[in-house]
């Protein structure tokens, strides 16, 4: 794994149509409306914020987690509007051991149904994938969460299987989780 093509300088991934980049002070009001949205949450292990001051704070943790090499959070944003942020497309747990990581992501509610998240998640692999050199992609969905299945099948993800009550959740307790996942060799650009 390639870890230096994350961590040395903060990568601006870009599609056609999107651009994942860092997400900084002045996106505060985007953010909030994303974590102030209890629906946004429903089916993810973040309790919703509803303070400012709160959301501000995150942002400035968003950049104390990537330099601490724990996880990279993008912005999502229209290559035409680089400024209006959609969404937030996340890569934790590092496991050079086994050349793999995890990812996430959520999109504001005005966002949702338009392919955002399938096409940011391909700009996502296609970074981890050759960039990065990692070997297994992962992503932990809820059972009741059939968009974020949607958008992992559409991009050559399988379903492993089912973690049955394995996980502790913020604000939903001891959840299922189903396992999905795409390897390196499974991967088709």
């Amino acid at each position: 794994m390639n870890i230096e093509a994350v961590f040395e300088q903060f990568p601006n991934l870009e599609s056609d149509g999107y651009i994942l980049k860092k997400i900084e002070d002045h996106h505060l009001e985007e953010v909030f409306e994303i974590y102030n949205n209890d629906k946004v949450f429903e089916y993810c292990g973040i309790i919703p914020k509803h303070n400012k001051d709160t959301v501000k704070n995150m942002i400035g943790h968003f950049e104390r987690d990537y330099n601490k090499r724990s996880r990279v959070k993008w912005g999502i944003f229209v290559g035409s509007q680089p400024d209006r942020l959609l969404g937030i497309m996340e890569a934790v747990d590092f496991n050079q051991k086994v050349n793999a990581v995890t990812i996430g992501y959520f999109l504001s509610e005005a966002h949702w149904g338009k392919g955002i998240a399938t096409e940011s998640v391909s700009i996502l692999l296609d970074f981890l994938f050759t960039a990065v050199n990692v070997n297994r992609i992962q992503a932990e969905v809820m059972p009741p969460n059939e968009a974020s299945k949607n958008v992992l099948l559409k991009n050559g993800f399988i379903k492993e299987g089912t973690l049955r009550q394995a996980a502790l959740w913020a604000g939903k307790g001891i959840v299922d989780l189903e396992i999905y996942s795409i390897l390196k060799e499974d991967y088709v650009k």
